[in-house]
């Protein structure tokens, strides 16, 4: 409506808050600055720049980025460095909501501010460091394939900026940014030199910081190297001992309070080298870096829980836990006090009138909604990170030692399971969903009665927070959980309850899904409706086709496990299945209700012939589809009724053969969009001349099949395919080895 309705008052505000990203000050010491504050929230370029960023993320592209780019080439040119500054900005700025608009002009738009990272004025050279960063993360992993051999030489230019170490540390932030997405290939050529550039960085900087006290670059250095290190993996290991005697120094040496962020960046960055490179060169330093890291916490260096360090120490240790396995045992008892108190963080929450509100009202730790009638509710969220990131490592060391957590598992479950419903911060409800079939596994060793009792604590909390749960993302992760534990436990581990409210949820959640799509349907014929809108549909349509993957998991863990007898329970969400099969659905609905239907035929045998009215003319109908995926899903339904469905189905797999040839040797069926779907067809031939060769002219199908190997992509299914070349070969079929053996050079050659 804004878009259609306030187009002249939107020309005139986007120049406007271009003069407010204006309204720079001159400061002849910002450059060299080695302690950065923060800007301003309510200063004109902040509020200028974030509303020019809400601004492209509500109206989009196709309404803002013209506005922006009139602007633009004006004030780049201009003589005045506040102009160009505001500009670079500017395009930091938009590039979320003007993604697709953006993405088409991207050779110009870095040809323009390439040019920057030499301006003379540093604050202009940092804006374009800061709109390169934004853009790699905007556009990744496309920005950095067609850009690396620009942008990583000019940043690394910058590098060099020793005058201003404020540039200097933004042109490694950017970089940071740049290699975080940027695929492995394309980083490796430029490794030497950027390992080169760093070093001599590293080294000039831990100077400064004993004749001068900067330290502003040093800790910027040590983010950059940590992630070029952690995109390059095991190609690092010939830098290691480049580094790594320097890293440590830090460590051990960094022990004042001003320097304790240093050392908590040092400490990120050293376990992550570690991860690239591997336990077996990590390991000569593991045992010293973790009685560095010890220290901190038997009182050799004072730690308070405010210190910036007990975060990256978290982060790290379970990294290391990664790298040394079993051998990380003996640190847990040293490790786990922090990180358990860090995990049961309790916010501090509070109702506040209007007069209360004026006293902390510009604390940043605090955030408020307002309820009306002057009543605010308040959380302080300082701490939230970390208690998250403390859940996750918790996760880590549960998954990494298995047996070995046992020690815990009790305890971290009973943290974990009411944090399901921690609706303070979602990255803390998803990590305790997905430490949960781990904390499981952990159990196991002390008997069946123990890991009973663990679940049956476990499934009816998780039950409710798959239904309660006001965010999708997190409510898939609580339906992954669930369907790993079930996975996990390996047993008829539901009882009757617990069944009857899964269903009720399920039932639930497919209402939903209908009830969504028909609602996004409805705004597609809105007067509103347009192609921003649209986009926006796409995304909730990829979130509920999303979470209907998570429901065909839950199914498939239960299928796997109770087979015919879950049947009754299935009967009772079997409508929605059917509809989901519709030639008027989309192509994700066939997808998935096929998966689960594929399920029913694998473990339920000849039984899945109660349910085969409801899609056995559909699956061998979208044989056809459009949709590899569907295909795919057809393809795998076929094979594996051809080897559970038993003789019943057996004429009807041969009936499918001529679809399946028609999907086998269809144009492009080997490009990668269709080769899975290809070679699951193939599969499903190779079961089809294995369990139904009655049905079928194997002497003139083998030949051809033959002819279509080899397969490689579909690790799953494969074994399939070569399992019948075996079988075939064991006792020298005629139809594969051909007239006279003369089948035998291809055979060797495939």
């Amino acid at each position: 409506m804004v878009r259609k309705l306030a187009t002249k008052h939107i020309a005139q505000l986007v120049p406007l808050l271009f003069n407010m990203m204006v309204d720079l000050n001159d400061d002849d010491g910002w450059a060299t600055a080695d302690e950065i504050t923060d800007d301003d929230n309510d200063s004109d370029p902040v509020v200028g720049e974030s509303s020019l960023d809400r601004l492209a993320c509500s109206l989009g592209g196709k309404t803002i980025l013209p506005l922006v780019v009139n602007c633009l080439s004006q004030m780049l040119a201009s003589n005045d460095w506040k102009h160009r500054h505001a500009a670079l900005m500017a395009v930091s700025a938009v590039g979320e909501g003007c993604h697709k608009q953006m993405e088409g002009m991207l050779p110009q738009i870095v040809d323009a501010v390439l040019k920057y990272l030499q301006d003379p004025h540093p604050r202009v050279r940092y804006a374009a460091c800061n709109a390169l960063g934004q853009m790699a993360t905007d556009f990744c992993p496309g920005f950095e394939k067609r850009f690396h051999d620009r942008v990583i030489p000019g940043l690394s230019m910058l590098l060099e900026d020793h005058a201003n170490p404020r540039v200097q540390a933004h042109a490694g932030a950017a970089l940071v940014n740049f290699f975080e997405d940027c695929p492995k290939n394309v980083l490796l050529p430029y490794l030497d030199a950027v390992v080169a550039k760093i070093e001599t960085v590293l080294t000039t900087k831990m100077k400064e910081l004993v004749e001068k006290g900067n330290k502003l670059m040093l800790e910027q250095i040590v983010v950059t190297l940590a992630a070029l290190a952690d995109r390059a993996e095991e190609k690092f290991v010939d830098y290691y001992d480049r580094f790594m005697p320097c890293l440590k120094y830090i460590i051990q040496n960094a022990s004042t309070p001003e320097l304790q962020l240093l050392r908590g960046k040092t400490i990120e960055c050293v376990s992550l080298i570690g991860l690239a490179v591997g336990r077996e060169k990590f390991m000569t330093d593991a045992s010293d870096v973790m009685d560095m890291l010890l220290k901190t916490q038997t009182g050799d260096i004072e730690i308070s829980e405010d210190n910036p360090q007990l975060s990256y120490m978290i982060s790290a240790w379970a990294r290391i836990c990664k790298i040394l396995g079993k051998q990380f045992e003996p640190y847990l008892p040293y490790v786990m006090g922090p990180v358990l108190k860090a995990a049961s963080l309790k916010p501090e929450i509070a109702l506040m009138d209007s007069d209360d509100m004026k006293v902390v009202e510009e604390d940043e730790d605090w955030q408020f909604v307002c309820f009306g009638d002057q009543q605010n509710f308040g959380i302080r969220t300082a701490g939230l990170e970390e208690k998250a990131t403390a859940c996750q490592m918790l996760v880590c060391y549960a998954r990494e030692l298995k047996e070995g957590f046992v020690t815990y598992a009790e305890e971290v479950v009973k943290l974990m399971v009411p944090m399901l419903k921690f609706y303070f911060h979602d990255a803390v409800r998803s990590a305790a969903a997905e430490s949960l079939p781990y904390l499981l596994e952990c159990a196991k060793i002390r008997g069946e009665g123990y890991v009973n009792e663990m679940w049956h604590y476990i499934c009816p909390e998780l039950l409710s927070a798959i239904d309660a749960d006001p965010e999708k993302e997190v409510q898939s992760d609580h339906m992954s959980s669930f369907a790993q534990c079930v996975t996990t436990m390996n047993s008829r581990c539901l009882t009757e309850e617990h069944m009857t409210t899964l269903v009720k949820v399920l039932d639930k959640f497919l209402k939903e899904h209908f009830e969504r799509a028909a609602e996004r349907q409805l705004k597609r014929k809105d007067e509103d409706y347009d192609e921003v809108v649209e986009e926006e549909l796409l995304g909730e349509d990829d979130t509920d086709v999303f979470l209907l993957s998570k429901v065909a998991d839950i199914l498939r863990s239960l299928l796997s496990i109770y087979k015919q007898d879950f049947f009754p329970y299935f009967d009772q969400l079997l409508p929605h299945f059917a509809t989901l099969l519709q030639a008027d659905r989309p192509w994700p609905d066939h997808q998935w209700a096929l998966c689960v239907f594929d399920d029913i035929i694998e473990y339920g045998g000849p039984g899945c012939a109660r349910y085969q009215e409801y899609f056995l003319q559909r699956m061998m109908e979208l044989l056809g589809s459009p949709s590899a995926e569907v295909r795919q899903a057809a393809s795998y339904g076929v094979g594996v009724l051809a080897l559970y469905g038993g003789e019943g189905f057996a004429k009807i797999c041969a009936n499918a053969v001529p679809l399946l040839i028609q999907v086998i040797e269809a144009p492009e069926s080997r490009s990668m969009e269709h080769v899975f779907a290809t070679e699951n067809a193939i599969s499903a031939m190779s079961k089809i001349l294995l369990s139904c060769s009655q049905e079928v002219n194997a002497q003139e199908l083998i030949p051809r099949w033959f002819s279509w190997l080899p397969v490689w992509e579909d690790e799953e299914e494969n074994p399939h395919v070569y399992g019948l070349l075996c079988s075939l070969l064991e006792v020298s079929h005629p139809a594969l080895l051909g007239e006279n053996n003369s089948n035998l050079p291809t055979l060797c050659l495939k």
